[in-house]
């Protein structure tokens, strides 16, 4: 199986936000660290605010935060989220549908790829923070000042 980029700039989001520990990050800093488009970001953001896995703070001083620790946010349930697995083919209207057997075999596929999701949080995504953070360097002074 294969994540669409929706998905990768979901889990770019949680991770980024996962290393700023609480405080309000941007959509112009996520896009720039991970040098993606803030447009497509935009959309990934308002998804994942919707969704409860990250909060917005409207106004001058606002941003996006996770909505919870990164321990209680699992990769499982952001997976079913942004992907949808629930269908992975469009089975209606195919002529051998009643009789056919693809459909319960991908719904076993997908239930197995998720289920590896479901073992691991935001958490186990940033255990190696001062490596990641040094990867992401566009914003330094922010992650050095959250050091801990």
């Amino acid at each position: 199986m294969r994540l669409t980029k929706y998905t990768d700039y979901g889990i770019r989001v949680l991770i980024h936000l996962g290393l700023i520990e609480g405080e309000l990050g941007s959509i112009r800093e996520i896009a720039a660290a991970f040098d993606i488009s803030q447009d497509h970001l935009k959309k990934v953001v308002n998804d994942l605010s919707g969704a409860g896995f990250i909060e917005s703070v409207r106004g001058r001083n606002g941003g996006i935060r996770l909505a919870r620790p990164p321990e209680q946010i699992n990769l499982g349930s952001v997976l079913r989220h942004t992907e949808g697995l629930d269908e992975l083919i469009e089975c209606a209207g195919c002529p051998i549908a009643p009789a056919c057997g693809v459909p319960p075999v991908l719904a076993e596929a997908s239930a197995a790829f998720a289920a590896v999701f479901d073992k691991y949080t935001v958490a186990d995504l940033i255990v190696r923070k001062p490596e990641l953070r040094q990867f992401l360097g566009a914003d330094q002074v922010r992650f050095n000042a959250c050091s801990k």
